[in-house]
């Protein structure tokens, strides 16, 4: 049986920390809890779980600090997690499982970062990361923000999921402070130009995310899975800019890079169905719920664009094509995903009426 180091870095993560190391603890032989400046109960937390503490002034850099949590590492394994992060008790009972079958050869175990929910609590948007590490493999962290350690060839990809649930953010310019600072410097790298980009276009700089992501996309060294996304937020970026033909290209250019995903099909179908071209919309939203999910591809994943979405719009599109038998099965496909939710119920009660049923 394999022995796991929980390595963390924290700053005032008093609201969260003991909900994380009460989710994960029978799974961890040892639980290494780097401060870079609490100034809350997190220590007392930490120590409350016999957690060894240690200190490193943050330098506006993840990876030094992580790599840092990770030197001070004793057991087989290394475990990262973030404060906010839980391992649910059907998950960990899987890590608990893996820990007596794992090969000690195994360099790196990925598992599924579950990142967003909806209102019942399922998760809406998944990617995969490196999770678990073998400590004699000497991996380190790379990049200052949106930090890595690239997949190595000796890694298994797991069914474990780990859950992020924020309760709050601390300082949501951090990490465009941190690109922008690397920019200037002239260091910023192809993986930390797409992430900059991104930044960007969530701080609602759209044209300076456009610019970005077009050099990005210019580099032939950039990762294929991450092009795709920079497409679908290009396209969300001109939309937000009311630049619908562009908004147009960019959904199409995600198709260079891989065969179509449930996100080009969805964003395709809303293209078509605020043109108003019913057809085109129902042909991308059909083909979105056909699509398997690509898990196992290493990039990101709205889940639900393999299912409630296209469902719930291709109800819409019925809809408006006045096919009130077709629109009432798309949208019994997605009462069948997600049985309480609002739009579900509403377009239930709305199809009832036009369908001559009466109330169900």
């Amino acid at each position: 049986m394999i022995t796991i180091s929980l390595c963390m870095i924290v700053k005032n993560e008093e609201d969260v920390l003991d909900r994380c190391l009460s989710s994960v603890a029978r799974a961890v032989d040892e639980m290494i809890i780097v401060d870079t400046g609490s100034t809350d109960q997190t220590r007392a937390i930490a120590a409350r779980h016999q957690a060894e503490i240690y200190d490193f002034p943050w330098i506006d850099d993840f990876a030094a600090v992580r790599n840092y949590s990770f030197d001070q590492a004793s057991q087989d394994f290394i475990l990262w997690l973030d404060a906010d992060d839980i391992v649910p008790a059907d998950q960990l009972e899987k890590l608990l499982a893996l820990k007596q079958t794992l090969d000690e050869r195994c360099d790196m175990v990925v598992m599924q970062y579950r990142t967003a929910f909806d209102s019942e609590g399922r998760p809406t948007f998944s990617f995969p990361r490196e999770r678990l590490i073998r400590r004699g493999a000497h991996l380190r962290w790379q990049g200052a923000v949106h930090e890595t350690i690239p997949f190595v060839p000796r890694r298994y990809v797991s069914d474990i999921a780990i859950e992020h649930h924020k309760v709050h953010c601390a300082d949501p310019q951090r990490n465009l402070r941190i690109l922008e600072k690397l920019k200037q410097a002239g260091t910023l790298d192809i993986r930390q130009r797409y992430y900059y980009a991104r930044e960007l276009a969530d701080h609602q700089r759209y044209e300076e995310a456009l610019a970005e992501y077009e050099m990005f996309l210019n580099d032939p060294a950039g990762w294929s899975e991450n092009k795709i996304d920079a497409c679908l937020s290009m396209a969300r970026c001109w939309h937000a800019l009311k630049q619908r033909q562009k908004e147009f290209s960019s959904l199409i250019q995600a198709l260079r890079y891989a065969p179509p995903r449930g996100e080009i099909c969805c964003g395709l179908g809303r293209y078509f169905y605020l043109e108003k071209n019913w057809e085109c919309a129902v042909f991308w939203y059909k083909l979105a719920t056909t699509l398997p999910l690509p898990l196992d591809r290493g990039g990101f994943v709205n889940l639900d664009c393999y299912g409630y979405i296209p469902w719930i719009w291709l109800c819409c599109c019925y809809d408006q094509m006045q096919k009130w038998d077709e629109a009432w099965q798309a949208n019994e496909k997605a009462g069948a995903l997600k049985p309480a939710d609002a739009s579900y119920l509403h377009n239930r009660a709305y199809l009832n009426h036009k369908r001559g049923m009466g109330q169900s």
